[in-house]
């Protein structure tokens, strides 16, 4: 893990999605994990609004692929109720992650073996400070050298905005 961050209300998890998208490039995969209800589908609201998406983004659950254009194509992936390779294999993965866009998977863990050997692990979880105020604890993992500049510099821009 290379850092973790903390946000006590929805628009603040909103705003760092939206502040980590200035520092995502063509060909990014980002795969959100973390429990139900822990804020993987406002974070991925807040980075197309980064990207200059105009559009109002909601949760592929059923649809599974939701595809957006702003500064770059968003392409926003819920892997949960995807069963089996045959279901995995019609999507063609593969080509969202080779194109020219950001590509967000909700629930990467069901597809993990699809992944490419390069993406940005973002792990959500939902606790409570010493007050009983519900937080978000929100972790950064980057998988591959290349992410840990990024995340790095990433990092670096949120604690000089503290």
């Amino acid at each position: 893990m290379l850092f973790t961050m903390q946000t006590k209300e929805p628009e603040e998890t909103f705003a760092l999605g939206e502040r980590l998208a200035a520092f995502l490039y063509p060909g990014t995969v980002v795969a959100l994990t973390g429990e139900l209800g822990a804020g993987k589908t406002l974070f991925a609201q807040g980075v197309a609004k980064g990207l200059g998406v105009k559009e109002h983004v909601t949760s592929p659950t059923f649809t599974i692929i939701n595809e957006y254009q702003g500064h770059l194509p968003f392409y926003h992936i819920d892997a949960y109720r995807l069963e089996g390779t045959g279901e995995i294999d019609e999507l063609g993965l593969e080509e969202y992650f080779n194109s020219s866009g950001v590509v967000l998977i909700e629930w990467p863990e069901r597809i993990q073996d699809y992944l490419p050997s390069s993406f940005l692990r973002i792990h959500l979880d939902k606790e409570w400070d010493e007050s009983g105020q519900e937080i978000r604890v929100i972790s950064f993992f980057p998988v591959g050298s290349e992410w840990e500049n990024v995340i790095g510099e990433f990092e670096e821009s949120e604690n000089t905005r503290n």
